[in-house]
């Protein structure tokens, strides 16, 4: 009979302000105001009140009458509770005080910082995280997970090494060959907790899918398929706003919740929490071949990197100067959803990627790239402008010999070089013979010298040489 490490991720992100321009920013100060979407308000009030509120109301009894679950609050998700819903960070703060509960620890701003070539920026931000945690709750977290349970061998070795006892991730068959998720394993010599992704989206997803042939969910139902499951300890998590917003009231899921600590004592169901699975003797080692997360069908981190426009992004922002120079504004750009919001995946995936960006994933990097641009451009002196990303009317776009679009475009001299490499060669070839990179040097980043060294060459690595030694020189390398 398995035991029951309940949790849940409770996030929601600072969207980007579509109607951003730089002429509204002239004399402006307060750039965050101007980045971020208004209408970030409405949407945390709406979640409040649908699911924020009531479930952790209910959660709260449920703690008091034995159950036992962990949260991972995002920082960016408390900072928005604490300028416009007080009552629910209040209701929150009750319930991860909770004698009965555990907070976990993750980057600050829900970012990707984990996957950046050098970890010290994703070390800073558990550092952020823990360090709020602790002035919320009063007590400082020992289990840790990354973004969207992503992790890889050398995020493992980067949290094992900040001193945590455990790391979550999901439990896929790649990376168990065929045991169950229900069990402690260790990589690396750190534990690693692996969620039950049946268990976890029977509650997430299917509670009210009418075609599933289990309806209805009943919480004395779930907690004999608990009681049932094989191993030590089933780790169930789901995102808070399962409970009002992702199952809507009239689903049945708040008395789901209500009834769920009667079944799991009836089922003979004993809950845990995370430190203390962590404690228990592994079960066998794990290895990570490729990152695991537990987005999409893939599992892997193709929800926000599997793309050219989702890595073109997170090329600039990993190399941003505004990373060094205006931080504080710089990492609200790195939170997961921004690029969870550019992925071009089919089917189911791809119905709930676009459901949480119905404008479109080409307005939306649009709209990252020219706010990144324009920081960039605040941040760096004049000497060093060329170092920014240029917004999208400026940049170059790669097109095939008929003139259509090749899929690749650069926003950088960085980008550029990366272009040159891996753009089709066919597209990159015809620009070389045509002019158009320097053309494009000169007129974009007023860089006469370069433009007409580029113009000079003969090879098309000959203008990545040349333009890796400008932007080297421009850098003090």
């Amino acid at each position: 009979m398995a035991n029951l490490c309940l949790g849940f991720e409770v996030h929601q992100p600072f969207r980007l302000n579509a109607s951003f321009r730089p002429e509204k920013a002239k004399g402006q100060r307060d750039l965050k105001s101007l980045y971020f979407d208004p209408g970030n308000r409405t949407i945390l009030k709406r979640v409040a009140e649908r699911s924020y509120v009531p479930a952790a109301r209910l959660l709260i009894d449920a703690l008091d009458r034995g159950l036992r679950c962990s949260f991972s609050f995002s920082g960016v998700l408390i900072e928005q509770l604490e300028a416009w819903c007080p009552r629910a960070l209040a209701l929150f703060t009750e319930a991860g005080s909770h004698q009965n509960a555990e907070v976990l620890a993750q980057t600050y701003y829900h970012s990707l910082a984990g996957f950046f070539a050098d970890l010290d920026e994703f070390e800073m931000q558990i550092g952020m995280h823990v360090d709020l945690m602790a002035d919320l709750f009063g007590r400082r977290p020992r289990v840790a997970e990354n973004t969207e349970f992503s992790l890889d061998a050398g995020i493992v070795a980067a949290i094992r090494d900040l001193g945590f006892s455990a790391v979550y991730t999901e439990g896929i068959d790649r990376l168990l060959g065929g045991r169950t998720p229900n069990e402690t394993y260790v990589c690396d010599g750190m534990p690693v907790l692996l969620r039950n992704c049946p268990l976890s989206d029977d509650i997430a997803f299917r509670f009210s899918w009418k075609d599933w042939d289990k309806q209805p969910l009943t919480a004395e139902k779930y907690a004999s398929w608990i009681a049932l499951s094989p191993g030590r300890c089933a780790h169930v998590f789901v995102d808070f706003e399962t409970f009002g917003e992702h199952q809507p009231t009239g689903s049945g899921i708040f008395g789901f919740l209500a009834a769920l600590p009667d079944a799991l004592d009836g089922a003979g169901v004993r809950c845990v929490l995370p430190s203390e699975a962590a404690s228990s003797p592994p079960a066998g080692k794990i290895e990570f071949q490729e990152p695991v997360s537990w987005a999409d069908l893939e599992k892997d981190t193709s929800a926000w990197l599997g793309t050219p426009l989702q890595r073109s992004a997170f090329l600039a922002l990993e190399h941003s100067p505004a990373r060094k120079i205006r931080p504080e504004i710089w990492r609200y750009l790195g939170t997961s959803d921004h690029f969870y919001y550019l992925a071009s995946k089919a089917g189911s995936c791809g119905e709930v990627h676009r459901h949480f960006c119905p404008n479109g994933r080409t307005e939306y990097y649009e709209t990252f790239m020219r706010i990144l641009s324009h920081l960039e451009r605040r941040c760096l002196p004049r000497a060093k402008q060329s170092l920014a990303s240029l917004p999208p009317e400026r940049s170059f776009h790669f097109s095939y010999p008929d003139g259509t679009y090749a899929g690749w475009s650069a926003h950088s001299l960085l980008e550029f070089e990366t272009a040159l490499e891996q753009a089709p060669a066919d597209a990159v070839n015809r620009h070389f013979a045509c002019g158009d990179f320097s053309r494009w040097i000169e007129e974009s980043f007023a860089e006469r010298r370069l433009a007409g060294q580029v113009a000079a060459c003969t090879t098309v690595d000959a203008v990545k040489k040349a333009v890796h030694a400008r932007r080297c020189a421009l850098c003090g390398r």
